[in-house]
């Protein structure tokens, strides 16, 4: 079994809805997080849906800051840039970082906030995926160095070369996100990983068995992204729990939670409840905490949390 690594989403959104625009704070918290022993610092992307710090200035601030742990965007919206100028950010951010960037990309959330997001930038929202799939095609021949034309869909353009090249030939891993059978092919097809978050490890299995049959011949990282609530109190826990979803998403908990993997309870319930997925097959967690205070959460994650993922999965 390969090793489970565990990442730690930086709360770009939660800065926002406290009116607390203060990135610096995030970069320190990214360092923070390398120091406790985290594999991974991730940052989300809705520049109208859900405004946040732009994640790929964010990392490439944190790539300077840190060191060892990888740099992650979860989940990054390429339907809304152009393949061009996305696969040159990334390939500088990639470089920057010294080949510790994946890229985990999107579609967006399918309901009416994502749809004025993307009628608010001038792009069809209806043709979301499929501008995403033609970004991933253009992206990765545009890291190869070599000069490029492109005649798609959605784009168009002559002998174009970017520089500089990624740090990694063929460029950073793209891993996607998204459940269900379209999704699912798409990942088979497409991706070098795979970043869901299903309520339920026996849907996650399931998932990843289907994965695994389109894609029997490459492999695939099967991480998952998961939202916990940390408190001795399971009561409390789920109380704060429902405080965070429904101001971060604006939704009421129990739509969230329908579609999303979400825990509160002590460390010790929510080892056992990340456990099932890891057993499914999940090897990468990327966790997001539901916390009035970032420090103290990401201290207490690390001290009560992380060795216990670690004993479990060793």
């Amino acid at each position: 079994m390969a090793r489970l690594e565990i990442g730690y989403l930086l709360p770009t959104r939660d800065q926002t809805v406290r009116a607390e625009h203060e990135p610096g704070r995030l970069v320190a918290q990214a360092r923070r997080a390398e120091r406790l022993g985290l594999d991974s610092v991730w940052a989300g992307d809705s520049p109208v849906t859900r405004p946040r710090a732009d994640p790929l200035l964010l990392l490439a601030a944190a790539a300077r800051a840190t060191e060892r742990v990888t740099l992650g965007t979860a989940v990054l919206l390429p339907a809304l840039r152009h393949p061009i100028l996305l696969a040159h950010q990334l390939a500088t951010l990639d470089r920057l970082s010294e080949g510790r960037l994946v890229a985990g990309l999107g579609g967006g959330f399918p309901n009416e906030a994502t749809r004025a997001q993307f009628e608010a930038l001038g792009i069809p929202y209806a043709r979301r995926l499929d501008r995403l799939e033609e970004s991933v095609h253009v992206m990765r021949r545009l890291w190869s160095g070599a000069p490029v034309s492109h005649q798609g869909e959605h784009f168009a353009f002559t002998d174009v070369r970017i520089a500089p090249p990624p740090n990694r030939p063929g460029g950073p891993p793209l891993w996607l996100a998204g459940g269900g059978r379209p999704a699912l092919r798409r990942v088979a097809r497409l991706a070098d990983g795979w970043l869901p978050y299903p309520p339920a490890a026996t849907t996650y299995a399931a998932e990843l068995r289907t994965i695994g049959q389109s894609a029997p011949a490459r492999p695939v990282t099967p991480a998952l992204y998961a939202t916990l609530c940390l408190d001795p109190d399971p009561e409390q826990a789920r109380h704060r729990l429902r405080s965070s979803v429904e101001r971060y998403y604006d939704a009421p908990l129990e739509r969230v939670a329908a579609v999303q993997c979400l825990f509160a309870g002590t460390a010790r319930q929510a080892a056992d409840h990340l456990t099932g997925y890891v057993q499914a097959g999940a090897r990468h967690l990327v966790i997001r905490l539901a916390t009035d205070d970032h420090e103290a959460g990401l201290e207490e994650f690390a001290d009560q949390l992380l060795p216990l993922l670690r004993e479990e999965t060793r």
